[in-house]
This record gives C-alpha cells, structure tokens and sequence, in this order.
C-alpha cells in the first residue's frame, strides 16, 4: 500500500518508520529540504519537496496513486486542505493532526463530511486522556482499556516490600479474571510462565477485569496505595489545557504553574477548582514555597523534553510522591525511566500508534504501541473466516511472539486457557512483539483475506 506522510517533522518521521518497517511503500512530503535530508540520511521512503496543499499535489507520479494521506504539519489549515484535495483527486483514505479546540470540539462526522478527513489526530488529547487513566489508577504506570472498558491493561513496577515478589506465579493469588501478560526486567521482555518469579523493580504488565485489576495496587506494595488529591502540573501549553478540562471532573486540587501570563490568565478563567501561578517550574525555591512536596503528583507537560525531566527530578528530590512527564522523543522516555522519573508518556507513539491501527483496518479496533514501539497491544473482532476460530488455543499453531491475554463475548470478558475456543464476533486482546505482527495477524484475519 502506497501511503503519503505530508509533514517531516518528530511525529510525521515516527508514523512513516512504523510504516515503512511493516512493508509499506511510504512517501513523505515537506516543504523543507533540510528536513527531507534527514530523513533521507535515516530512512529507506521516498521524499518529494512539497507544501500538500498546491494543486500539482495530488497529481505527482509518487502521489496520486497512493491509498492513505497522512497529514501531520504544525498546522492545523494546512492539513486540512491537504485532505480535501486529496478526496478530491482520489485518495481513498485521509488523516489529519488537529490542535485546536475548534476543530476538535466538532463531531468525527462533521470533520468527515466538511473537511474530508477519516481520522482525527490530536496527540495532545491523547496524551491527556492517558495521564487521567494512570492518575485515576493507583501504582500504575500505564492503563490502556479495551472493549469498550470490558478488559484493562496495567503496568505496575514491583516495589521490594510487595508481597508478589519472590513467588512462582503459579502459586499467586491473582483474580481468576486477571493474567500476568508480560514482564520487563533490564530491559529485556519476556512472556511469564508459572514457575517464573517476579523480582523487585520488574515492570509488569497485568491484563483482566478492570474492578480487579484496581484492586491490584495493594499486592505492588505494602504502602498504603491511595488515589491522588493533590497534583501539581507545569506546562499550560495544549497538552496541559486538555489536561485540566478532563481533571475537572474529578476532586483533584490542582495547581497549574506556566510563564505565560496569557495561558495562565485564561486558564484560571476556567478553573473551577484549584489555582493557576505565573512562575517558573524549573525554579527549585519557587517550587519548594508552592509546596510541590505535598503533591500526590506533579506533571511535566512542557514542550521541552529536558525541561520536564528536570522538573521531575526536581520534584522527587523535594519530596513529591510521583512523577509524570510528557516526552516526543521515546528514547528520551527510557532514559528518563532508568534515572527515577515514574512516568513517561511519548506523545509521537501514541498518535503512531492510532494511525497504524486505522491503516491496518480489517478487524482491529484499536491498538497501542509498548515499549518503544516493539510491543504492541491490540483489541481484534475477530471474522468468522478466521484460522483461529472453533479450535482449543493450544492446538492454533499461534507464534511464540504472541499471547492471546483476554476475549470478551456478549460484553462479558475471560481470561484463556489452552483449551479455550474463540468464536465469531468475539474481542480478542492480544499482546505481540512488534516484528512478528503481520505473521500473528494472519491468525486472525479472514482467510478470504490471507
């Protein structure tokens, strides 16, 4: 499939590696040579010098017979354009990158039907949609739902006091409906079997029932685990404003710091409970009079990687319970990991990851990149035509790289067995190494489709 990535930026560079390690034949276009020079110097895509939005866009040979328009410039017009000469000459399928509010607050039929664009990206919301999850779900470092809020994914990192630690799995209690799906140790993952110990400072990926899954935080550590009351968030920026609409709804006492009086000024307009500081959040006094040590958590959600690591590390050293930072780069969100930052959220892998499970299509409902992109989590319909239907799991021939955690049938979920049979219709959530998806999928495909 031939797909046209416009915008040679962090994200745009991040969608089009995915892309092109998957098979596809990916172009990118820009109106910056410099830009298209790096990526010529990193990846194996064809570039083309253009802005997207000329009308000779759609007509150039590397163009015009592409199937999918990504668009993804710092510019919210520019993309949209971009989508609606694309529908216009013919390019079936059309993605955007929004940030403002006034496009995002209209509905996915509106931008459908007015601006020609199939898929809105804002890594911004995405991003915030992620922090209130891990806020709302003590001891976790990510939380991802699945089935319309049917099964949960939970990382935890094991604490040395947890009462997890040191025992064969097969002898933890753990709630029928939740599996231990994957540990991380020294950077190196692993799918658990039953005489596997968890180890202090592992990052465990739990699946299940998410009523059990919350109950989880108690088994990490012995420490009382308790939902936050009291955050504090430096950055006013997008990701920041997204963030403070969705914590309203919850009884949080939230103080937002920004050096932008502007920012802070329309904010504190909108602020119902809580307050707003124009200040420096990188300032250890500033931070050390505005009680950042009684934060339950404080959050980096600047444009400027190094500078939420900074205010991190600051914080932790002043006393603050958690950290969670907002990077682009994920190679900054493992570094920032290894040296005591609690959460990391990479805004270019999460946007990734909604892009390729769109292009994938055919079955898959959602799907979120791990690990730096080399693990991905995925909720599939599963067709009647598929390989894996009406046979026991443990008889399907599935590659070692996969593990079925979980399916949902009439809304209610289970964890398999190697005698379990899936069905028609059924959500499957499954987690798989990265390289070895197109092989799992096909498992799971229509055979019509294979």
């Amino acid at each position: 499939m031939r797909i046209v990535v416009l915008g040679a930026g962090e994200l745009g560079c991040t969608i089009a590696e995915l892309l092109a390690n998957e098979g596809h034949d990916v172009v990118v276009a820009d109106s910056d040579e410099m830009r298209l020079e790096r990526v010529r110097g990193s990846l194996d895509v064809l570039t083309v010098l253009a802005d997207g939005v000329g009308p000779d866009f759609t007509r150039n040979p590397d163009i015009r017979d592409a199937s999918v328009l990504v668009a993804v410039t710092d510019r919210d017009e520019m993309n949209i354009l971009a989508c609606l000469f694309a529908k216009k000459n013919g390019i079936k399928h059309r993605i955007a990158r929004l940030r403002d509010v006034k496009f995002l607050e209209k509905s996915s039929e509106y931008i459908r039907d007015n601006f020609g664009i199939d898929l809105v990206l804002s890594p911004e919301q995405l991003t915030a949609k992620e922090i209130v999850r891990i806020l709302m779900t003590p001891a976790a470092l990510n939380v991802e739902d699945f089935a319309n809020g049917a099964v949960r994914l939970f990382e935890t990192r094991m604490e040395w006091d947890s009462p997890y630690v040191h025992c064969p799995l097969k002898k933890l209690e753990l709630p029928q409906s939740v599996l231990a799906a994957m540990i991380v140790r020294d950077r190196r993952m692993m799918i658990p079997h039953g005489d596997d110990c968890l180890l202090p400072m592992d990052r465990v990926y739990f699946v299940g029932e998410p009523g059990e899954i919350r109950k989880l935080g108690r088994y990490v550590t012995k420490r009382r685990i308790r939902k936050p009351e009291r955050v504090m968030m430096i950055g006013a920026g997008k990701t920041g404003q997204a963030l403070v609409s969705l914590l309203q709804k919850e009884d949080i006492a939230l103080k937002v710091i920004d050096k932008n009086r502007t920012r802070c000024e329309e904010l504190a307009a909108r602020l119902k409970k809580g307050s707003v500081l124009c200040g420096d959040g990188s300032d250890m006094d500033f931070l050390e009079r505005e009680g950042v040590a009684d934060a339950d958590v404080v959050i980096g959600t600047t444009k400027d990687e190094q500078l939420n690591l900074l205010i991190a590390l600051l914080a932790k050293h002043l006393g603050a319970r958690q950290t969670i930072v907002r990077v682009i780069r994920s190679a900054y969100a493992d570094l920032m990991t290894r040296i005591g930052v609690d959460v990391t959220l990479s805004v270019r892998l999460l946007a990734a990851g909604e892009v390729l499970g769109y292009i994938r299509r055919q079955g898959i409902v959602s799907l979120t990149l791990l690990e730096s992109a080399e693990v991905e989590a995925m909720e599939i319909s599963l067709p009647a035509g598929a390989p894996v239907v009406g046979i026991p799991l443990a008889k399907a021939g599935l590659p070692k790289e996969v593990l079925v955690c979980a399916f949902v049938r009439n809304g209610k979920a289970y964890i398999p067995k190697g005698d379990s049979v899936l069905e028609a219709q059924d959500k499957v959530i499954l987690i798989t190494v990265s390289s070895a998806s197109a092989q799992v999928l096909s498992y799971f495909k229509d055979r019509k489709e294979i």
